[in-house]
């Protein structure tokens, strides 16, 4: 008879087909019990994997009959904790883990990948919300489909603005569409600053921050004074976005933020009229880049028109065709984000009451 250390070995050893990681390295939570002749199997992820819980479960069960377990019941549910930020930057209230996107270069689809991104996770079960850092140029509003006016109900602080599940907030919500923000770099920062800690986040198990190119004054103040759990790089094939992708993933080990791995944007041009494939920005870039680096490849996108245009019809594909390829790809490289931020230790430091020593 196999012993339930056994049993847990066997679960925590198995490869996920969906994150490429073994349970075990992301920490999952293994426990068996017994009831009458089953086997009950509760395994506890660290990541959201509501839309492959089901798959998961059956890929389990057959794993373990085929190491001579028979009758065993797997259930698969998620605990997602709030990990390591840089050393000496203080927790967010009611954010466990906070994301950012970059790039370094403009024009790779970026904003495009966060929104879809935050959705993704969304889907699979996370409370998720999203904060567009881009103070220059914010396209969240329009790709979350909401003009919506942020409210303050005790005066404050300021409610997000919710669309698809989503809670968000833009300095686009505070101003026209083509009003140009002509603000010196202290007055950005500032007002990045007022929007994370001033807006009334709701018990967010991610929040995703789309930040704008480069590495400046909004990429400076994300390191020194926002808890980052983890970032994540965006580029596309082509030789002069990696260049600037290496830049910004430089800057995150710099700052001693771990970087969760690189995403391939527009790695193919599908033809809307024929379906023809092809890599007209070259091929294996985004791969190339994360051997040289001993990151995760987190997953490759296409550049497709219908990505583009759900964007700015305010749908993003991950809603617009749930279950669509596209929004399956998008779905499985949430879980590979959030899976491998998931091997990361955990941030005791809101486990800790604050001390404070008065003089009588």
């Amino acid at each position: 008879m196999t012993s339930a250390a056994q049993i847990e070995e066997i679960v925590s050893s198995y490869q996920d087909p969906s994150t490429l990681m073994t349970l075990g390295e992301t920490r999952a939570v293994v426990k068996v019990s017994q009831q009458s002749e089953q086997t009950l199997v509760s395994v506890t992820l660290g990541y959201p994997a509501k839309g492959y819980a089901a798959e998961l479960e059956t890929q389990l069960a057959n794993q373990l009959a085929t190491a001579g377990v028979v009758n065993a019941s797997v259930t698969i549910d998620s605990n997602i904790i709030n990990h390591k930020v840089q050393q000496g930057v203080p927790a967010l209230k009611n954010v466990k883990n906070i994301i950012a996107v970059a790039s370094g270069k403009g024009g790779v689809g970026k904003s495009t990948t966060s929104v879809n991104l935050a959705l993704a996770l969304a889907a699979e079960g996370a409370n998720v919300g999203i904060l567009d850092a881009d103070i220059y140029g914010p396209s969240q509003p329009r790709m979350l489909g909401t003009t919506q006016r942020p409210e303050s109900v005790d005066g404050k602080s300021i409610e997000p603005v919710e669309s698809h599940g989503l809670q968000s907030m833009s300095i686009g919500y505070l101003i026209d569409e083509d009003e140009p923000m002509i603000w010196r770099g202290p007055m950005v920062t500032q007002a990045l600053q007022q929007m994370l800690g001033d807006t009334n986040w709701q018990s967010l198990d991610y929040l995703v921050i789309d930040l704008p190119p480069g590495t400046g004054d909004i990429q400076l103040t994300l390191a020194q004074k926002i808890p980052v759990s983890g970032a994540v790089i965006v580029t596309t094939p082509q030789d002069i976005s990696l260049i600037d992708a290496r830049k910004a993933l430089k800057m995150f080990e710099k700052v001693k933020v771990p970087v969760l791995g690189v995403i391939e944007n527009m790695s193919t041009h599908i033809c809307s009229q024929c379906g023809h494939e092809e890599p007209i920005f070259g091929s294996g870039g985004g791969q190339a880049m994360a051997d040289q680096y001993d990151l995760n490849l987190l997953g490759s996108l296409p550049l497709d028109i219908h990505i583009r245009e759900d964007a700015d019809n305010g749908e993003p594909t991950v809603v617009k065709d749930p279950d669509g390829d596209i929004a399956q790809a998008y779905r499985t490289i949430a879980r590979r984000v959030a899976a491998t931020l998931a091997m990361q230790g955990k941030n005791y430091a809101a486990a800790f009451p604050n001390i404070v020593i008065k003089n009588d």
